[in-house]
């Protein structure tokens, strides 16, 4: 679950990423009957929800007939600060990931990640670092590692490490924050809390990888979760 809109006092559009259809869009109308066969409750970020719904062609967006969960939340939307990075990863993917087409591989990650995250009761602080990293495979920008030396600097703009400073721009990080990318890169969401960062670093390498996205993403826009997730895990 991305985000929802309202359209109506009763209805709202959902958009969502699916396994068959990439990104869709669905019209969902509220009862308020408690017999209803569709909850508001299950339309909460990064919720993983089975939908049945009237698919026809040449419809844009398409009616929810019924709507059920997938897999029941156990912690993430009761905890402070794994809501706060579903609502931040839910916008970020929201503006992100826009292919209106089946990418089996892309929802396995998501779904993985999200339950992932669920599941984990510690030691999560850098799992959207981590998450935002390995999402890039998937957008067709993952940095490439093959020129890494020590002391490298990392070309934002060209996805790549040099041993020198880019000339013609100044997208780049210098060799600290360079290494300490390539650890990302490395890490696993089972290992990522043996890296050690505090509350500066963090924000400094969640907005370095917000940049290296909108250099390689048209029309990226500001997010508004993103101030809120930058006060976290102090």
């Amino acid at each position: 679950m991305l985000r929802t809109v309202k359209y109506k006092d009763t209805s709202f559009i959902a958009d969502v990423y699916t396994d068959v259809l990439g990104r869709a869009s669905f019209m969902v109308t509220m009862s308020r009957s408690r017999k209803s066969s569709v909850k508001s409750v299950l339309f909460q970020p990064l919720a993983l929800v089975e939908l049945e719904a009237d698919i026809r062609p040449n419809t844009t967006i398409y009616k929810v007939k019924e709507a059920k969960s997938d897999y029941p939340f156990s912690s993430l939307p009761y905890d402070p600060y794994k809501s706060a990075i579903a609502l931040f990863l839910a916008e970020f993917l929201c503006r992100t990931v826009r292919e209106e087409v089946e990418n089996r591989p892309l929802f396995t990650y998501l779904r993985h990640s999200i339950v992932w995250l669920d599941e984990c009761r510690s030691g999560f602080s850098n799992f959207h670092l981590v998450f935002l990293i390995r999402l890039s495979r998937f957008l067709g920008f993952y940095p490439n590692l093959e020129g890494y030396t020590q002391g490298a600097c990392f070309d934002l703009l060209n996805a790549c490490f040099t041993p020198f400073r880019p000339s013609g721009h100044s997208y780049y990080i210098g060799s600290t924050e360079a290494a300490q990318l390539l650890t990302l890169t490395r890490v696993k969401y089972d290992t990522m809390h043996l890296l050690a960062m505090n509350r500066t670093e963090r924000i400094r390498c969640l907005t370095v990888i917000e940049q290296y996205y909108r250099l390689h993403l048209p029309d990226f826009p500001e997010l508004k979760s993103l101030e809120i997730l930058k006060e976290l895990f102090d």
